[in-house]
């Protein structure tokens, strides 16, 4: 677990809250799978009213411990609860941030019931910074599991989501949010032409708005 609390945070996200808190002065935000904290407490040092989610104990207790050493424990709460079933009230948030969990959902069930909790939580207006892996992960011959769209167990031997460009923005546009383009959809460590991909995956990572109701 060292390697989780010591990680430095997402900069890009980083920077994009640090936009959006300045725009609203105050707000609460969501961290999805914030694990030991990496980027949740920087967010709660900006001002930011944080809940940090996660199915992990030690990652919470370890998130607990660094709110405390950072002194804002009084503006960061950390909860045992799956990205799916959010015990948060609708329409409560003014950003979201969904860093490396999405992707982990087993089933595109599970990873569209999780959007969906995201688009309730989210106010109109409301920020979302995703950070997920992409199809480029994967060679293009990978099949997926049979019936999914997107769930893949070549890359970890375990069910995991590697959605394309389109799925991404087809998925979260179902739900109400657009691209913003304070963040633009951007692919990271997708190796160059004719280059092999090495063992970390392909990740996309952008920030959306909520701007309508979700369509169902």
């Amino acid at each position: 677990m060292a390697g989780f609390t010591s990680s430095p945070p997402n900069a890009t996200l980083v920077r994009f809250a640090q936009d959006e808190l300045h725009r609203r002065r105050r707000g609460k935000a969501l961290d999805l799978g914030c694990g030991a904290g990496r980027n949740a407490i920087p967010l709660a040092a900006q001002g930011w009213d944080l809940i940090g989610l996660d199915l992990s104990l030690p990652m919470l207790e370890a998130a607990v411990a660094g709110s405390r050493r950072d002194d804002v424990q009084s503006r960061a709460r950390f909860v045992l609860a799956p990205m799916d079933a959010l015990p948060i009230h609708d329409d409560s948030c003014d950003l979201v941030i969904a860093h490396g969990i999405w992707n982990l959902a087993p089933s595109s069930a599970v990873f569209r019931r999780a959007l969906r909790e995201a688009a309730r939580v989210a106010r109109i207006g409301a920020g979302l910074f995703v950070f997920t892996f992409s199809r480029h992960t994967l060679p293009p011959d990978a099949t997926p599991v049979s019936g999914e769209p997107f769930v893949f167990t070549q890359f970890s031997g375990e069910p995991q989501c590697f959605v394309t460009a389109d799925q991404l923005l087809s998925e979260l546009a179902a739900e109400g949010f657009e691209p913003d383009p304070a963040v633009p959809l951007t692919e990271l460590n997708r190796p160059g032409l004719g280059r092999l991909q090495g063992g970390a995956p392909v990740i996309y990572e952008a920030a959306f708005r909520r701007v309508a109701l979700r369509s169902s």
